[in-house]
């Protein structure tokens, strides 16, 4: 696997990186190993500094952060800012509210006195995305290393620079040596390390593929693990919807970070009374973005994250069409050599389509229409992924009864989707396992300890099962 940074907008390749060696790797892992045992009964408290360091450093450096972003993976620079201060928002999160979540939890038992205490499982593999580079490692970073839990990482190949940028703010916030460890590493490499025995969790967000080779590895060793692997979330526009509020929403759900966003919408699923005004609502918006440099403030549209992706994105385009699809509108050509996808709306995809079912990660909207909020629940969950959703209907509350009928797991009514550090983000189905942020994203990798104590030992102890029946 050749790590490379190569700017989508200039085509220029900015710097090329070597993988990690074996003995690299191992040296990552021994001290990785060696910090968890250090820090295996220490208090939360002597790692909250570290996370509001970490937090001030993202916000005093944030220009400097977003241009990494903005120059390996095409990000306008004002999103990355976003992202950027996303991440100083979740180092702080954690930092004011670890301690509380992590207390032991007591337990009312005829057994003795009992409670639940939250220690560190050790140490964890993490594996992560170009589209959120800094975002995606916070998300898992903070938390538990709130917990104590050091991690090894392996970012995307495209992403190298941010993946070293995450990794030195980190290191200059005050962590101990251990505690985040970039590792460039072959595809054999992360199978070397998630069976490793000093390795007790892993934490995967990236493609269903990607997903499947982890978690393979990962349950033949015993490993606990979470999956976030993408999905094909619906936009759901109801009968009594607010068109207002629906076309000022709509196209940002589908085009923020050129549409490569796991939870952006990627099927408008559009009752029979809204069809057509939406349609021409969506076709105006989508013409009206400007296509260009991500780093100048007037540009509404970035480039894709690589040749390859966009290649990627234009087969599934050209095979829907092939399959009957309708191009309903593809924006005009534009004059530059950058890796830029023409903003496209698709429509008449039936089950048969090669698109049907399947994640367009660019900006492409497939637009289906139903006759009703039945038909549109329906074909929601008609879908082997459950990751998010959009619900627009007349009120907030007959939205959330939409949105309880749809299997996924995350859905936002009458508001754009969003991701903040005490909303658990996560799916179900083909979208993965697992939650990361908020009070269950510290929780996934602790080891639940229960201790019961008593001054002496009961009379009615028999072969170590204790009988309730004779207390």
């Amino acid at each position: 696997m050749a790590y490379q940074t190569t700017n989508p907008y200039t085509n220029e390749v900015v710097k090329t990186y070597e993988n990690a060696t074996p003995e690299y790797v191992e040296a990552s892992l021994a001290k990785a190993q060696k910090l968890y045992k250090e820090w295996r009964n220490d208090p939360v408290a002597t790692r909250i500094p570290v996370l509001h360091q970490l937090a001030q450093l993202f916000r005093d450096e944030s220009d400097s952060l977003a241009k990494v972003l903005t120059t390996e993976m095409g990000k306008l620079f004002t999103e990355a800012q976003g992202e950027v201060e996303l991440c100083a928002m979740i180092a702080d999160y954690y930092a004011d509210h670890a301690e509380e979540m992590l207390k032991p939890r007591a337990i009312e038992t005829i057994a003795g006195e009992a409670q639940l205490e939250n220690h560190p499982l050790g140490v964890l593999m993490a594996v992560e995305p170009w589209n959120f580079p800094y975002y995606q490692m916070m998300r898992i970073f903070a938390p538990n290393f709130a917990v104590g839990d050091p991690i090894v990482f392996k970012h995307a190949a495209i992403t190298p620079g941010s993946a070293l940028a995450f990794e030195d703010a980190v290191r200059r916030a005050g962590a101990p040596d251990g505690s985040l460890t970039n590792l460039f590493l072959s595809y054999d490499q992360v199978s070397q390390v998630v069976a490793d025995k000093r390795v007790q969790g892993v934490a995967l967000t990236g493609s269903e593929r990607g997903g499947v080779a982890v978690a393979e590895v990962a349950g033949k060793y015993l490993k606990k693990n979470t999956m976030e692997l993408g999905g094909v979330d619906a936009f759901i526009v109801a009968e009594d919807a607010n068109m207002a509020d629906v076309n000022a929403v709509a196209p940002r759900a589908r085009l923020y970070n050129a549409g490569q966003v796991c939870t952006s919408s990627k099927r408008f699923i559009v009752t029979a009374n809204h069809y057509d005004e939406f349609l021409e609502s969506l076709k105006a918006a989508f013409g009206s973005v400007k296509l260009g440099d991500p780093m100048d403030p007037t540009t509404t549209l970035a480039p894709m994250n690589s040749k390859k992706a966009k290649e990627k994105l234009q087969a599934q385009v050209d095979e829907a069409i092939a399959g009957g699809a309708t191009a309903y509108f593809v924006h005009d050509a534009v004059a530059s050599d950058g890796q830029f996808f023409l903003p496209t709306i698709l429509t008449d995809i039936d089950k048969d389509n090669p698109a049907y079912g399947k994640e367009m990660f660019g900006p492409v909207a497939q637009v289906y229409k139903v006759a009703n909020d039945d038909e549109a629940v329906e074909l929601a969950n008609d879908a082997d992924y459950g990751l998010g959703g959009i619900v627009f209907a007349g009120s907030a509350e007959s939205g959330a009864a939409l949105a309880s009928r749809i299997e996924t797991g995350m859905v936002f009514v009458n508001t754009f989707f969003s991701s903040l550090p005490e909303l658990e983000f996560g799916g179900v189905k083909k979208s993965g396992f697992g939650r990361e942020l908020g009070q269950t994203g510290i929780s996934s990798f602790v080891n639940q300890e229960l201790v019961v104590k008593r001054e002496h030992p009961n009379d009615d102890e028999t072969g170590g099962l204790i009988l309730p029946h004779k207390f």
